[in-house]
């Protein structure tokens, strides 16, 4: 009873931990990439707008770079603290794509990050520009050997087990496992479309608080363009994934689908259900009939994976928790569709409402939909959770899939001390995120309120091309 307790501890502590790591480099990975696009738009336009873009979102960059790092090393212990078998089963393999990560990517990062941070008046201009690019591209190549690791973890290929140790027998198959090409887009995607609605909705705050110069108008312009691009992409590669999901993980799919006993074709999608794990079935069901065999097998007569096919003989469960997947799954889908019609709804109306018929007119953007830019801001922290929720909840119960079970994995300690570090690691990071979000209001507001900053541009001598003050920045009194 003891180890059960120890092991559903170990799980929430590590969740929580993730948790708050995953969210801050779901911000970073794109945020750099849109760092890049706004110093380029001012080396090629001169337009100071989007040097003072940079200027904002550079701090924004490294304060969340900061946070994922101290989040990401604290998570890190846990593999020894927690999770001792996992190392001494798969390590061969998790270790080096874990040392690959830190000297392809995090190396990187951590060298050039200073130049792009504090490199304004001392390096030349193309040494920034450069330095802001491989922070950038560091911080994506950091992503990629995480999810090869954690890809790998969900489609193990390319290795054999010798006295109960995973042995690397082929790389190539390793990181290039069946679903990484998939995971890694979808969660590219997922960090562009974070960024480019926390770049709507705090420019929209910052315009609520009676802030209409260019520079915000061009940034709410930016993100709901990214946004209006990006989401049909992820929802494209988010139905290849599932697809892909199917072929190797059915167990996943059919808790995703609440789909307990139907393996006859035309299985309907399920809107709305309370699944019941214990009664196996599904109650108040709301579904429309067909669709997910149309969705998942492109045909209405394609059989979807049912829950009852993961069940052993001796009635040993072998699928993940129903309910958790079945919800987590839909809070990440009804995310995408509000950002599909919250960034086409406002691109379609500043479109129609463009004085010229070519440019979009922000000042004719009506509140409510200012209004409600400003908490899809943090939205794609949403979606992301629920959909790391949905891929890790639904590998269970294995932590590599065939391979090794959680359980296999935990550390034989006292249940008392993973909760004390458990509600250690809640307070802190509660403390922590209050704190974050207050530093992001605040960098905002006080933008928004025109106090006078300088503006410097990267050149070889670094000099000071304008001094904003309230007046020229174009603040005027909220409507």
């Amino acid at each position: 009873m003891e180890m059960m307790d120890t092991l559903l501890l170990s799980r929430i502590q590590f969740a929580a931990n993730i948790s708050f790591h995953i969210l801050f480099p779901t911000i970073t990975i794109a945020l750099g990439w849109f760092l890049l696009f706004f110093k380029l738009r001012f080396q090629w336009t001169g337009d100071l707008k989007w040097m003072e873009a940079y200027r904002f979102w550079v701090k924004v960059f490294a304060l969340s770079f900061a946070m994922g790092v101290v989040s990401g090393i604290t998570m890190s212990f846990q593999f020894g603290t927690n999770w001792p078998g996992f190392m001494e089963k798969v390590g061969n393999i998790a270790g080096p794509l874990l040392a690959y990560e830190v000297m392809t990517a995090f190396f990187l990062e951590a060298v050039f990050i200073g130049i792009m941070l504090f490199g304004f008046s001392r390096v030349p201009n193309w040494l920034h520009t450069t330095a802001t690019f491989l922070v950038a591209f560091g911080t994506t190549m950091s992503t990629f050997w995480i999810i090869v690791l954690n890809s790998w973890m969900h489609t193990p290929q390319g290795f054999e087990m010798i006295d109960g140790v995973a042995y690397a027998t082929d790389w190539w198959a390793i990181i290039f496992n069946p679903s990484m090409p998939y995971r890694l887009a979808h969660m590219l995607l997922a960090s562009g479309l974070t960024v480019a609605f926390l770049i709507a909705g705090l420019s929209a705050f910052r315009y609520i608080l009676g802030d209409r110069k260019e520079t915000v108008r061009s940034q709410i312009r930016v993100g709901l363009t990214f946004a209006a691009l990006l989401i049909p992409v992820q929802i494209f590669m988010g139905d290849l994934h599932g697809l892909n999901t199917k072929e190797y993980q059915p167990a996943k799919v059919a808790a995703m689908e609440g789909n307990w006993s139907d393996t006859d074709g035309n299985t309907p999608l399920i809107l709305f259900a309370l699944p019941d794990d214990e009664a196996r079935e599904n109650r108040m069901e709301v579904g429309i009939p067909g669709m997910a065999s149309l969705i998942l097998g492109h045909s209405f007569d394609a059989p979807i994976p049912a829950l009852d096919e993961f069940v052993a003989e001796d009635g040993t469960v072998l699928h993940p928790p129903v309910d958790k997947v079945f919800w987590s799954f839909r809070v990440m889908v009804g995310t995408g569709f509000a950002m599909l019609l919250l960034s086409w709804g406002s691109l379609a109306f500043l479109w129609r409402r463009a004085e010229d018929g070519r440019r979009f007119a922000i000042r004719r953007l009506p509140k409510p939909l200012l209004y409600g830019l400003v908490p899809m801001a943090l939205s794609g922290w949403v979606a992301t959770l629920a959909g790391w929720y949905t891929t890790e909840i639904g590998r269970q119960p294995w932590l590599v899939q065939g391979v090794m079970s959680t359980a296999e994995a935990v550390a034989d300690v006292p249940a008392p001390m993973v909760l004390s570090t458990l509600l250690g690691y809640l307070a802190i990071y509660a403390a922590l995120m209050f704190a974050y979000i207050g530093v992001i209001l605040y960098l905002a507001t006080k933008a928004a309120h025109g106090e006078e900053l300088t503006e410097l541009t990267p050149s070889s001598g670094g000099a000071v091309v304008d001094a904003i003050t309230r007046e020229d920045r174009g603040v005027v009194p909220a409507e």
